[in-house]
Parts: structure tokens; C-alpha cells; sequence
């Protein structure tokens, strides 16, 4: 069974779903279905066919012909269930591309009133199943693709820090790299779509500046354009509460855009600071409440902003720039305000432009940022689980050439077997979340209760934001780089520093 499979969500649905091939044969059903049609969806050979009936005007080779999907939202076909009649359902038709080969999403939804076989009038109902159906498949295709821009970016990255500045291949591992963190924003945006829910819980503590500095060096790695990096990073910076994945990706964008608006003898400047508040105060347009707040303010020597266009900046599908979608600073705009904080942008047309991130703080120094790679290196025994092999492989290359100790684990029993051997001696225990049988949640809450004091480190490429912070003591958004895995690990293997 592949990994799209198990993560599909097919069983979370109310209404009967079905998973067929290009042939019509059911590849997966779930528990409504199998309820309503019983043993017609059993065996290897399953097939739609089984379940048609034939009274209907249309046959299953045609309901699946037509990539765009038929019948029609709200037309009515007959299926044969488990006692023998005939039941009338609206059928939608949900098509995707898995490989070479396509298959379906068939989702079937009782007829609610006597069946005409006509069309219902109003088919908003359908169309918003059809729309949960579009998400579950983004959910499915995000988790498949991170797990593979995993591996890439986590070697990539590895064999560049090793590799020296004048070496032949590495501008080709600098676009590997430069390609794979374009696919990466893919991924992020494909799973943003397909999730609805707001983030309501709070998010764990941590160090802004880890974030900015993550950025800068993946700017300065890049080939081209040339820019003059000046970073000033508060070496006291507050503690704040922040999705580092969101907040990475806001932080990205705005520094995208300062190197985009600087043409030749580009200059742009990096600094955090503390800002405490003694009452309501707004910078620009950003209304921040009395207290404490961390700031990150990036400035360019471009171009600058007239205000006409400064006005509609966080306007979504408002942009200036060609091919651009327009959704760049609105997306910025939302992580910000959704954490809670506030975005300024003050700029002056030929006299360049400074945007400031602020997001609420409390008044205790956050960790510090290990420095260099030597802060980076360990001893310590670390239990990797994931059931992709790949991901294996390069999490116990990338922590062993930096000391650790790895035993790795493809499935949640056989990472219990280890620990229940080894849990005295297990520092740190990395696991993701979304794997066939024993799921990560599960595991997590069998280490809890058999090692509750092993910290955990929880991977995942498509959780919910309000999920992230139920299993373990921290959180890696997939895909990662080295550094990433290397310093999420030092940051879970130290204790938190909190002072006044």
C-alpha cells in the first residue's frame, strides 16, 4: 500500500466515498460505504460495476471518461446496496492524477427528496462536498511532495555546507537547492488551501532571530543578485509564541521582495529588537497593544513606493509586477495578524522601503541561537521514525556526521521495541506524524507513558496548524533543510533559558 493511500482521508468522510481506477475498480472505500453497499466492496477485484444499477441513463465507462468530471453537480444516479434495492444518490466526481495513471474520487450523497432523476436546483451542498473532496486530495498530494523535497533539501544542503566556494558542482547544488525551496513554497501553499481552520492554539516559545537568520543565509547562498546583507540581531530578543513554518514563509516573501526592488548596488538591512509598549500605539497602519513585542524591520535601498501604490500593498491580487499573482504581502499580512501582531511598511519613491514584522513577546530572553555549526554538533542518542526509507537515510546522515548516536525505526511498533531496550539511553526521539498502522500521535502517546521525560521532536509536510502542538515538545514543518533538522534538534535537546 503507498503512503498516498494511507493518508488519504477517505474514512473521515460522512457520506459514502470511493476510490477507482481509470478500469472502475475500487481501489478504496470508506466505512459509509462499505456500510451502505457490504460485501460488493470486498475482495481484490472490486469494481463500480458491482454497484450500478441499470436503470441508469449513463454507464460507468462514460461517468468516467470525461476528465472534467460527470455527471453533472446533482445528478441522480441508482446503486445497488448490501440488501438488494436500489438507492438513488447525487453523485460527484472528484479526478486526479496519481503517476501515469489517473483515478477518482467518486463521493455519493443520499437523495434527500423522491428522485426525478432531474438535476436538484440549488446544488450548493455538492459543490461544497466537492470542495472538501479538492482539499483531502491537496492534503494527500502536499504530504507525498514534502516527503520528497525532505530528502532533496536535507542532502542538498548537507553536501554544500561541506563543499567549498570554488568547487565546480556547487552552483549546480545552489540551484538543486534554490529549485527545491521554490517547490517547497508549492507544497506550503497547496497545504495552506487545504486547510480552513484558524490556528487557536498557542504556539510554543521561541527565538525570532532563528528565523531571521535562517533567511539571510538562504539569500546569501543564492547565486545572483549580488546584495550588501547588514544584520543586527538583538542578542537579548524576547521570547515570542510564533509558527516558525508561517512566520519563515511571511519573513521570506518580504525579503524577496526587498532584493527584487533593489537594481544594482543592492543593500538590504536585517534587525530585530524589544519594543515594549506602556499603552496602545500604531505604526502606520499596524495597531499594537501596550506590553511587549518583538520587531523585525527589513530595509532595502530601492526604488521605494509612491503612496498611491503604498495605499493597496496588502490588497490581495493587487500587484505592479508581471506574472505575479498579487497575494505576496496579503499573505504576509495575514500569518502576522493571525499571531496576534502587525505589519508597517514605510517607503518613499527613490529613497527605498522598510517593512517591520511585529508580534506580541514576553518579557524573558528567548534560547539562544547555537553559533556556527560547532553549536550545532552532539552526542546524544537520537531515535528517528518515518516510514519513508529516504527520509531514514538522510536524517542518520545528516545527525551522524555531526556526532550523534542514530537508531532509526520504520513503524511505531518497532520504535517502541527499541525504546522499551533502550529508553535510558534514547536522548531525543524524532518522529513523523502522519505513518501507516501505528500513527505518530499514537506513538507519541505510548512514549509518554513509557518515557515521559524522552523530549520528542515532531515532523509532519500537512498537519493542521491546531494540531501541531498536541504531541511533543516541539515541531518541524516539512520539508527541511540540514540546518533546520540540526538546530530544531539542539533547540529540543536544551532546556528552555528563561531569565528576567
Amino acid at each position: 500500500m503507498v503512503k498516498s493511500e494511507v493518508a488519504f482521508e477517505l474514512p473521515a468522510a460522512g457520506q459514502p466515498m470511493l476510490l477507482v481506477n481509470a478500469a472502475a475498480q475500487v481501489l478504496r472505500s470508506n466505512a459509509a460505504a462499505q456500510k451502505i453497499f457490504g460485501a460488493a466492496l470486498q475482495g481484490k477485484a472490486m469494481s463500480l460495476e458491482a454497484i450500478w444499477s441499470p436503470d441508469n441513463t449513463a454507464t460507468v465507462p462514460a461517468l468516467l471518461s470525461d476528465p472534467a468530471g460527470i455527471p453533472p453537480p446533482g445528478t441522480v444516479c441508482g446503486f445497488r446496496t448490501a440488501d438488494g434495492t436500489v438507492r438513488r444518490f447525487s453523485v460527484s466526481l472528484c479526478p486526479f492524477q496519481s503517476g501515469a495513471d489517473p483515478l477518482y474520487v467518486v463521493q455519493l450523497f443520499p437523495e434527500a427528496r423522491p428522485a426525478t432523476g432531474a438535476p436538484e436546483p440549488d446544488d450548493a451542498g455538492v459543490q461544497r462536498q466537492k470542495l472538501e473532496c479538492a482539499l483531502q486530495l491537496a492534503r494527500t498530494v502536499a504530504l507525498d511532495f514534502n516527503n520528497a523535497l525532505t530528502s532533496i533539501l536535507g542532502h542538498t544542503s548537507l553536501l554544500l555546507s561541506k563543499t567549498e566556494p570554488a568547487h565546480p558542482w556547487r552552483r549546480s547544488l545552489l540551484e538543486v537547492e534554490k529549485s527545491a525551496a521554490r517547490a517547497a513554497e508549492i507544497a506550503h501553499e497547496l497545504a495552506a488551501f487545504s486547510r480552513a481552520e484558524k490556528d487557536v492554539r498557542r504556539q510554543p516559545p521561541g527565538n525570532l532571530n532563528m528565523v531571521a537568520q535562517r533567511c539571510v543565509e538562504f539569500f546569501q547562498n543564492q547565486p545572483a543578485p549580488k546584495v550588501e546583507w547588514q544584520v543586527r540581531l538583538e542578542r537579548q530578543l524576547f521570547e515570542a509564541r510564533f509558527d516558525e513554518a508561517k512566520v519563515q514563509q511571511a519573513l521570506t516573501k518580504v525579503l524577496e521582495n526587498a532584493v527584487e526592488a533593489c537594481n544594482g548596488g543592492a543593500r538590504v538591512a536585517v534587525e530585530s529588537r524589544n519594543v515594549v509598549l506602556t499603552e496602545p500605539t500604531q505604526d502606520r497602519n499596524a495597531h499594537l497593544s501596550a506590553g511587549a513585542h518583538v520587531c523585525l524591520e527589513v530595509t532595502d535601498n530601492g526604488s521605494g513606493i509612491s503612496p498611491e501604490i503604498l495605499s493597496r500593498i496588502f490588497e490581495p491580487f493587487f500587484t505592479t509586477k508581471k506574472n505575479h499573482r498579487g497575494l505576496g504581502l496579503a499573505w504576509v499580512y495575514g500569518i502576522i495578524t493571525n499571531h496576534g501582531g502587525g505589519v508597517a511598511v514605510s517607503s518613499q519613491p527613490g529613497e527605498g522601503t522598510s517593512v517591520r514584522l511585529y508580534l506580541p513577546a514576553e518579557k524573558r530572553v528567548a534560547s539562544p541561537i547555537p553559533e556556527g555549526e560547532g553549536g550545532w554538533r552532539g552526542s546524544e542518542s537520537i531515535l528517528v521514525v518515518d516510514d519513508e526509507g529516504v527520509l531514514l537515510t538522510m536524517a542518520e546522515t545528516i545527525l551522524s556526521d555531526y556526532g550523534y548516536r542514530v537508531l532509526t525505526a520504520d513503524s511505531g511498533r518497532k520504535a517502541l521495541a527499541i525504546l522499551s531496550r533502550d529508553k535510558d539511553t534514547v536522548d531525543l526521539v524524532v518522529t513523523d506524524l502522519v505513518m501507516p498502522g501505528m500513527g505518530g500521535r499514537e506513538l507519541v502517546e505510548r512514549i509518554r507513558q513509557m518515557s515521559p521525560r524522552t523530549p520528542i521532536l515532531c515532523t509532519s509536510g500537512c498537519l493542521p496548524p491546531n494540531e501541531k502542538q498536541q504531541f511533543g515538545t516541539a515541531y518541524l514543518q516539512k520539508p527541511f533543510t540540514s540546518a533546520d533538522l540540526l538546530r530544531k534538534v539542539r533547540q529540543a535537546l536544551r532546556p528552555t533559558t528563561s531569565v528576567d
